[in-house]
C-alpha cells in the first residue's frame, strides 16, 4: 500500500487501481462458496422487514463525535435530543454479572435473609422481648438475630464485590475508536452505538460490530468464536465491496458517515438481518444489504488478520452473547429449603404446645381465686395485674401464648444459619486447598466461589457439560493411519489407556518385541503430533512395499486443506492457522513426515517434497483450481489441483460412509483391511477420514469447470444443489490410499473421570455447539459412546425438509419440521421401550431441538433422553444450553451440574442448580457466573465424588444434631413450665440460655461439619456407588429428621425428670436444705450439656485435634461460665449468684447426677445404632465396616470376612451402559460372542487369538 502512493500521487487512481484489484480476487477459489461470495439483493430476505417490530435499529455510523457536539449545543438551546442521540447515550458497552449494586444490597440482602422462615420468627420474638410479655431480657434476645444477619449480608457482599473486581477488569480493556480524525486508545465501557472501532489481531472484539474493512485486499478476515459457540476452527468474515474500496486506511475514516438499519437486540448468534445506506459516487443515498457474513461478535477473537473496521451496531447487554447470558439467579440448596420446612414444622409443634400451655395457664388461673382462697399464692392473684388475673382467665391465657412462643424459642435454633454459614465458608476454604484438584501447569486451584451450594455437591443427578475446552484440550493429535492396507502408529488413546488400566494389563504399545518408543533424545514435542512408528519416519517409508501409495498419501494431507502457514522470521519455525483443529493435524503429520507445506497463495500452494529416489528434499508447487468444501450433507473435502507436470489430480478426503461407496472398485484392493483398521481407531475413540484420489483428463475437468462456474455463480434457491451435482461428476471412482485417525485430544483423565461419574450413578448430557460429527466422535473418546450402542438420532438434515426450506412458505417448513421431530421422538421411545435393558444414546441437533423443547413437545422429549444412557445435543446456542438445563433441573426435580469454559456456557451455568467453570483458553466468562471453578475435569471426580460426599454427610449430620440439641433443651423447658402450671417462668437464667448455641454446643457442631469424615477420600474414589446416599437423600430424609427430633424429646424427658427425680427429696446442702429452682435448674442444664456433647463423640466418624478440643472445650466453658457469672454480682446475675460456688461445686450428688443422668441420656441412640449397623446398614456403614475388618487383616486372604468384602465390593462398580467400564464389557462380549459362534462353525480347529 505505502508503495502504491509511492509511485502514484493520485489518490483517486490509486483507488480505482485498487478496487480492481479487489473485484479479481473476489472469487478467490480458495475461500468457501458461502463465505467468498459477496451478498447481494437477492440475499436481502430481511430487506422488507427493516423499519417494522423488532428491526427498528437505526445506527448512524462514522459521526459520534458530532451527534455528541450536536447534542451538547441542543442542550444548551433547550432542545431535547433525538432518537439517535438517546440511543447514543444509553447505549452503553459496560457489561455486570453481579447480583447486587449499591442501591440494591440492602433490600435485596435483607430480602435473602428473611425468606429463611426463621428469621422471620426471631423478628417477631425480638419484638415481643420488648414488652412486659417478655420472659427473658430483650438484650439477649435481639444480639443473635442481629449477629447472624450481619455476618451473612458481609459474606454475600464479599462474594459479590469479587465478581465485581472481574466486571471491571472486562469493561476497562482498551481498543481502539476513531475520534478527532485518528484512532485513539479508549476503554471498552466507553463505547458506544455509532463509534468506528479497530480491531488488531488476536484481540478480542468489544462490542457487536458490521465489518467495514480489514487488512487483507479483498476485505476478508478470520475469527474465531471459542467464547460464543466452543468452536476453535477459525469462521471467514467479509465485508461489502462498498465499504471496503473506499475504507482501506486510517485516514480514509474522516468524513466516513453511514447509516445502519437492523433487526434489535436478540440471543440469535448465527442469523442477522439489516442494511446499510451509503452516499454513492453521485452523492445519492445507496442501500446494501448486510448479512451474518458481515458481523462481528462481541467476545470473539480476530485470528490470523493484522487489523479490521467495524461500526458498532450492539453495545453492552444488547450484545448477542450478553443476550444469551442470563440474570445471575439467588440459587439455594435443596437442604437448605427443606430446612425451612423443617422450621415450618418446628413452629407449627412450637404454636401446638404454646396453644397447649396458654389453655392449661387459662384453666390454672381461673382457679387460683376460689372464695377467697389463693390457690398460687406465690403470684398474688388478689393483687396482680392482668398477666395473672383470675377474673380474665381468657386474656391471661392469650397473653400467656405471646411469651410461650417467646419462652419457646430455643426450639428453633437461630444459631443453625450462622453456624452452617461458617461451616461451608470453611469447607470452600478446604476444597481451595485441595492438592490433588490443584493444576500444576496453569497454577490454577480449584475455587469454590460461592458457599452456598456446597451440599449441592453431594446430590447431583445429571451433569450437563460443553465439550470443547472442558472434555477437550482445544487440540487434535495425529496418532494413526492405515496406508495401502497396512496400519501404522503405536501410540496409545486415552481410551486405550483408560480400558488397559481397568484389565489390569499392560499397554500393548509398550510391550511390541519389549521396545518402549518414547520421544526422541533432542527432539521436542510437536503440537497435533504423537505419530510413532520407525517404519514410516525419518523418511524410513521409502522402504515400504507400497512407498508410492505412501508418497500420494503423504502429498495428499499436505495440499487437501484451506490452511495458512506462517513463517516465524527469526526461527523460520512453520505454524498453521486452520478453519479446524484436524487439518492442522494432517498438514502438520504432512510436515514431520516429508511433505512441508511452507506457502500459500491465491491460486498456489508450495511444498518441499521428500524425494523418495534422491532422498533429499524437493521443492514443489500445486496450482489450486477447486476446492470443494466439506459441510455437515457432503463430510467430505477435495482439492482440485495442477502439478507441475500438467497433471490435473483430485485428491478427496471424508467419512467413510460417504467416501467407500465412491470408491472404484477395480483400484481399492485394501478396502476391507483399511475397513477394518477403521472400526479399530473408531474403538479406540479415535476420528477417522478416509483419503482417496484420482487423475482427471483436460476435457473431463472442462466440463465440470464449466458446470460449477454456472452453479457458482447462480442466485437462484438451489444454487447449493446445482453446486453438489457439480461436484459429484468428479469425485467417483476414487483410488483408496488409506485412512487417518486423529485423536481429539481430551483432557488429562476424562474417560476414567467419566467412567467413575457413571458408576455413582450420575447421568452426563454433552451440550455443544459443534457440529453432529464432531459431538459423536467426542462421545466415543469420552466413552459416552461405543461400539454397539444404539443411537436414536434426531434430526432435521433430511431430504423432505431440506426440500421444504428452499421454499418462501415458512409456516409449513415449522409445521413440517415439528411434526418430523415430534415422529422421530415417538419412534424413539418405541425403540427404547421395546428393547428393555440395552442402552441407548440419543443425538439431537440444535435446529431439531428448538421444536424439542416447545411447551408441548418438551416432556416428551425428556422422557426419552431419561431413558437413554448418553444424551448428546449439537450445535446448540447458548440459550438452548440454558433451556435444555432448565428443562432436567425442573422436569426431573433433581439436582444438575452445568459444568463448562466459555462465554457460551454462562446460561446453562447459571441455569443449573450448580455451575461449575473450567478456567481454561477461552476466558473468564464461565469462571465468573460459576459457583466453583476448577481448571480440569477430571477434577469433577473429585469435587463430587469426596467433598460433594463430605460436605453433604457433614451438612445433613449437622443440621439433625442442631434440631437435636435444641429440641433437647427446648423440651426441658417445656417440662418445667408443665410443673410450674405454665406460669411462663424461664427453667434456666436468661444468659444461660443464649450462650446455650453460641459456646457450649455450637463449636462441636461446627468441627463435625468441617472435619467428619464417614468414609475416607481413597474408599469414596473407590466405592463411587457411596455417592448415591446424595441423590437418594438417604442421610436428610423425613424418617432420619424425625428420628432426631424424637431422641431429642427422649433425651430431654430422661435428663429432667431423673435431674428432678434424684434431687426431689434429698438434702441438697449441709445445711439440710433441699434444691431451689436455680440449683435444679443449673444441675440440668449441666447434664443437657454433657449429653450434646457426649452424642457428638459417638456420633462422628473420623475424630481430630481439633474435634476433641471443641468438644471438651463446649463443656468446660459451661463451667466457665457458671463460676464466671454466678461470681458477677446478683442485679446481674440473677439467680445464678454463686450457685456454683456456694451450691454445686461441693455436691458430691451433682456429679454423680451429672454423670448418670448425661449417660442415660445416651441410652437410645447408642442402642438404636448398633441395631442399625447390624440388621440395617447404610452404604457408608458397610464401608466404615470393610475399614474396619481390612485393618484388622490386612492380608485379605486371610481375612474371616472375604465373602462379606467381595459382596461389598460389588456395589463398587455396577453396569451404567457408558463409560470405559461398559466399553471394556462389550468388546469382550463382543468376543465372547465371535468365539462362540466360530467354535460352533469349525468345532475342530480351535484359532489362538492374536
Amino acid at each position: 500500500m505505502a508503495g502504491d502512493q509511492g509511485d502514484d500521487p493520485n489518490p483517486d487512481r490509486r483507488r480505482r487501481r485498487r478496487s480492481r484489484r479487489r473485484a479479481a480476487l473476489r472469487l478467490s477459489r480458495l475461500y468457501s462458496f458461502a463465505c467468498g461470495r459477496r451478498p447481494s439483493v437477492a440475499d436481502d430476505d430481511g430487506g422488507s422487514r427493516i423499519g417494522g417490530p423488532g428491526f427498528s435499529r437505526v445506527v448512524n455510523a462514522g459521526d459520534a463525535a458530532l451527534r455528541l457536539q450536536q447534542q451538547q449545543q441542543q442542550q444548551q438551546q433547550g432542545q431535547p435530543p433525538s432518537a439517535e442521540q438517546l440511543l447514543a447515550a444509553s447505549s452503553s458497552n459496560s457489561i455486570s454479572t453481579t447480583k447486587y449494586n449499591l442501591l440494591t444490597f440492602l433490600p435485596k440482602s435483607l430480602f435473602e435473609q428473611f425468606r429463611r422462615v426463621a428469621n422471620v420468627y426471631f423478628l417477631v420474638s425480638a419484638g415481643i422481648a420488648y414488652s412486659p410479655l417478655a420472659a427473658y431480657s430483650s438484650a439477649s434476645a435481639i444480639a443473635p438475630l442481629i449477629i447472624v444477619i450481619v455476618a451473612t449480608m458481609l459474606k454475600e457482599a464479599v462474594e459479590d464485590w469479587r465478581r465485581n473486581q472481574q466486571d471491571t477488569e472486562v469493561n476497562n480493556r482498551s481498543t481502539k475508536v476513531f475520534q478527532d480524525g485518528a484512532f485513539r486508545d479508549a476503554k471498552w465501557k466507553d463505547i458506544r452505538v455509532g463509534d468506528i472501532i479497530k480491531v488488531e489481531k488476536d484481540a478480542f472484539f468489544p462490542a457487536d460490530l458490521v465489518l467495514l474493512s480489514s487488512s487483507y485486499e479483498d476485505a476478508i478476515c478470520y475469527v474465531e468464536t471459542m467464547n460464543l459457540d466452543g468452536e476453535t476452527n477459525l469462521k471467514l468474515k467479509q465485508s461489502l465491496e462498498v465499504t471496503s474500496s473506499s475504507l482501506p486506511d486510517d485516514e480514509s475514516f474522516r468524513g466516513f458517515g453511514a447509516v445502519i438499519r437492523c433487526e434489535d437486540p436478540n440471543a440469535h448468534l448465527y442469523s442477522f438481518v439489516g442494511n446499510i445506506e451509503i452516499q454513492d459516487q453521485d452523492q445519492q443515498p445507496q442501500q446494501h444489504p448486510l448479512s451474518p457474513q458481515q458481523l462481528l461478535l462481541r467476545d470473539s477473537k480476530l485470528r490470523n488478520t493484522e487489523f479490521v473496521y467495524g461500526a458498532v451496531i450492539f453495545t453492552g447487554h444488547d450484545t448477542k452473547v450478553m443476550q444469551n447470558a442470563m440474570k445471575v439467579p439467588s440459587k439455594r440448596s435443596n437442604i437448605e429449603r427443606k430446612m425451612d420446612r423443617i422450621i415450618y414444622l418446628l413452629l407449627f409443634s412450637l404454636v401446638l404446645i404454646a396453644v397447649v400451655g396458654s389453655i392449661f395457664f387459662g384453666i390454672a388461673t381461673r382457679k387460683d381465686l376460689r372464695d377467697g382462697k389463693m390457690k398460687r399464692w406465690y403470684l398474688r392473684p388478689d393483687d396482680t395485674d392482668i398477666y395473672f388475673d383470675p377474673n380474665r382467665p381468657a386474656v391471661a391465657a392469650l397473653l400467656h401464648f405471646l411469651t410461650a412462643m417467646q419462652l419457646y424459642s430455643y426450639f428453633i435454633p437461630i444459631s443453625l444459619y450462622i453456624s452452617i454459614e461458617i461451616v461451608k465458608l470453611l469447607q470452600a476454604l478446604f476444597i481451595n486447598r485441595d492438592i490433588h484438584m490443584y493444576h500444576e501447569e496453569s497454577d490454577t486451584p480449584a475455587h469454590a466461589r460461592t458457599s452456598n451450594l456446597n451440599e449441592e455437591l453431594g446430590q447431583v443427578d445429571t451433569i450437563l457439560t460443553d465439550k470443547t475446552g472442558t472434555l477437550t484440550c482445544n487440540s487434535m493429535e495425529f496418532i494413526k493411519c492405515s496406508i495401502a492396507g497396512t496400519a501404522y502408529g503405536r501410540g496409545v488413546t486415552e481410551v486405550e489407556r483408560a480400558m488397559a488400566k481397568r484389565k489390569g494389563a499392560p499397554l500393548i504399545a509398550d510391550m511390541d518385541n519389549g521396545i518402549q518408543y518414547f520421544q526422541p533424545e533432542g527432539k521436542a514435542a510437536v503440537k497435533g503430533f504423537n505419530f510413532r512408528d520407525e517404519r514410516v519416519m525419518e523418511g524410513n517409508w521409502v522402504n515400504q512395499p507400497h512407498s508410492d501409495v505412501i508418497e500420494m498419501f503423504l502429498r495428499l494431507l499436505a495440499v487437501c486443506h484451506t490452511c495458512i502457514p506462517e513463517v516465524d522470521e527469526e526461527s523460520g519455525k512453520i505454524s498453521y492457522e486452520a478453519e479446524s483443529p484436524d487439518e492442522a493435524a494432517f498438514v502438520v503429520a504432512a510436515k514431520e513426515l516429508g511433505f512441508i507445506f511452507y506457502q500459500r497463495t491465491q491460486t498456489s500452494v508450495f511444498l518441499h517434497e521428500l524425494d523418495p529416489v534422491s532422498g533429499k528434499q524437493v521443492d514443489r508447487s500445486y496450482r489450486i483450481l477447486n476446492v470443494l468444501e466439506f459441510n455437515s450433507a457432503r463430510k467430505r473435502m477435495s482439492v482440485i489441483v495442477k502439478n507441475e507436470e500438467g497433471k490435473i489430480i483430485l485428491f478427496s478426503k471424508g467419512a467413510d460412509s460417504v467416501m467407500f461407496e465412491r470408491l472404484s472398485g477395480s483400484q481399492s484392493a485394501y478396502r476391507e483391511v483399511t475397513q477394518q483398521h477403521i472400526n479399530e481407531y473408531a474403538d479406540a475413540g479415535l476420528r477417522t477420514l478416509v483419503l482417496a484420489y484420482r487423475e482427471l483428463e483436460e476435457d473431463e475437468y472442462a466440463y465440470f469447470d464449466r458446470k460449477f462456474t454456472e452453479a457458482k455463480n447462480s442466485i437462484s434457491s438451489d444454487r447449493d444443489e446445482k453446486i453438489e451435482e457439480a461436484a459429484d461428476l468428479l469425485e467417483r471412482d476414487l483410488i483408496l490410499l488409506g485412512a487417518t485417525a486423529v485423536e481429539d485430544k481430551l483432557q488429562k483423565g476424562v474417560p476414567q473421570c467419566v467412567d467413575k461419574l457413571a458408576q455413582a450413578g450420575i447421568k452426563i448430557w454433552v451440550l455443544t455447539g459443534d457440529k453432529m460429527e464432531t459431538a459423536i466422535n467426542i462421545g466415543y473418546a469420552c466413552s459416552l459412546l461405543r461400539q454397539g450402542m444404539k443411537q436414536i438420532i434426531i434430526t432435521l438434515e433430511t431430504a423432505d425438509i431440506i426440500a421444504l426450506e428452499k421454499g418462501s412458505d415458512k409456516a409449513a417448513i415449522t409445521k413440517a419440521s415439528k411434526d418430523s421431530v415430534v415422529q422421530q421422538i415417538n419412534e424413539g421411545k418405541k425403540l427404547a421401550n421395546a428393547s428393555a435393558g440395552e442402552t441407548f444414546a440419543l443425538i439431537i441437533d440444535g435446529k431439531s431441538l428448538t421444536y424439542a423443547l416447545e411447551d408441548d413437545t418438551k416432556g416428551t422429549f425428556l422422557d426419552l433422553a431419561i431413558g437413554c444412557g448418553s444424551v448428546i445435543c449439537c450445535r446448540s446456542s447458548p440459550k438452548q444450553k440454558a433451556l435444555v438445563t432448565r428443562l432436567v433441573k425442573t422436569g426431573t426435580g433433581k439436582v444438575t451440574l452445568a459444568i463448562g469454559d466459555g462465554a457460551n456456557d454462562v446460561g446453562m451455568i447459571q441455569e443449573a442448580d450448580i455451575g461449575v467453570g473450567i478456567s481454561g483458553a477461552e476466558g473468564m466468562q464461565a469462571v465468573m457466573a460459576s459457583d466453583v471453578s476448577i481448571a480440569q475435569f477430571r477434577f469433577l471426580e473429585r469435587l463430587l465424588l469426596v467433598h460433594g460426599h463430605w460436605c453433604y454427610s457433614r451438612i445433613s449430620s449437622m443440621i439433625c444434631y442442631f434440631f437435636y440439641k435444641n429440641i433437647t433443651f427446648g423440651v426441658t423447658l417445656f417440662l418445667y413450665e408443665a410443673y410450674t402450671s405454665f406460669s411462663g417462668q424461664a427453667f434456666y437464667n436468661d444468659w444461660a440460655m443464649a450462650c446455650y448455641n453460641v459456646f457450649f454446643t455450637s463449636l462441636p457442631v461446627i468441627a463435625m461439619g468441617v472435619f467428619d469424615q464417614d468414609v475416607s477420600a481413597r474408599f469414596c474414589l473407590k466405592f463411587p456407588m457411596l455417592y448415591q446416599e446424595g441423590p437418594q437423600n438417604l442421610l436428610f430424609r423425613w424418617r432420619r429428621i424425625i428420628g432426631w427430633m424424637a431422641y431429642g424429646v427422649a433425651s430431654a424427658v430422661v435428663i429432667f425428670f431423673l435431674s428432678t427425680a434424684s434431687l426431689q427429696h434429698q438434702a441438697f446442702r449441709r445445711g439440710g436444705e433441699v434444691v431451689d429452682q436455680a440449683t435444679l435448674g443449673a444441675t440440668a442444664y449441666t447434664c443437657v450439656v454433657w449429653a450434646v456433647n457426649l452424642q457428638m463423640v459417638i456420633t462422628l466418624s473420623y475424630f481430630t485435634l481439633v474435634q476433641h478440643a471443641c468438644i471438651w472445650a463446649g463443656i468446660a466453658l459451661w463451667y466457665v461460665f457458671l463460676a464466671g457469672y454466678g461470681a458477677i454480682t446478683p442485679t446481674f446475675s440473677t439467680t445464678y449468684y454463686k450457685v456454683f460456688a456456694g451450691a454445686l461445686a461441693g455436691a458430691p450428688a451433682y456429679w454423680v447426677v451429672t454423670l448418670l443422668v448425661s449417660i442415660a441420656a445416651l441410652v437410645p441412640y447408642f442402642t438404636f445404632a448398633v441395631a442399625k449397623l447390624w440388621f440395617f446398614p447404610d452404604y457408608h456403614n458397610q464401608i466404615q465396616w470393610l475399614r474396619h475388618r481390612e485393618r484388622a487383616h490386612p492380608d485379605p486372604e486371610s481375612s474371616a470376612d472375604v465373602e462379606f468384602s467381595q459382596a461389598l465390593r460389588q456395589f463398587s462398580v455396577r453396569s451404567t451402559g457408558v463409560g470405559v467400564s461398559a466399553r471394556r464389557d462389550a468388546a469382550v462380549l463382543r468376543r465372547l460372542n465371535s468365539t462362540q459362534v466360530h467354535h460352533a462353525d469349525s468345532p475342530q480347529e480351535p484359532q489362538v487369538s492374536s
